[in-house]
């Protein structure tokens, strides 16, 4: 019984996500112009190549700077309801600091927070 609704269930989504975008692709508006397939960048026409190498410090500084952001977002609702948590919640705060400081500890040492 369960076997046999799980597929149920699947095949009807699968179905449903296939029927979405068919229909999408069939309503959908069309623009074939040469313009839409260049690459935009402040409203300036590009000059020369538009594929340019960057060094990928720039990438990982980036990446880094999400990640620690994001975590930091995390401790907002933990600092909301801190009380209530008691010390397990403090402990596994606590935790989650530790990791994130070892992980920043990890990249300083590997040099990628240092511009070149």
């Amino acid at each position: 019984m369960n076997f046999t609704l799980l597929v149920v269930v699947l095949l009807t989504a699968i179905a449903f996500v296939g029927i979405v975008i068919a229909l999408s692709n069939a309503i959908s508006p069309r623009s074939y112009n040469d313009q839409k397939f260049e690459a935009y960048e402040c409203g300036i026409p590009t000059r020369g190549k538009s594929w340019m190498q960057f060094r990928v410090g720039y990438y990982l500084f980036a990446i880094l700077f999400l990640m620690f952001d994001v975590e930091t977002v995390f401790l907002f609702p933990w600092a909301v309801v801190v009380r209530d948590l008691g010390p397990q919640g403090l402990i596994s705060i606590i935790f989650f600091l530790v990791v994130l400081v070892l992980g920043l500890a990890y990249a300083w040492k590997k040099g990628a927070l240092e511009w070149k």
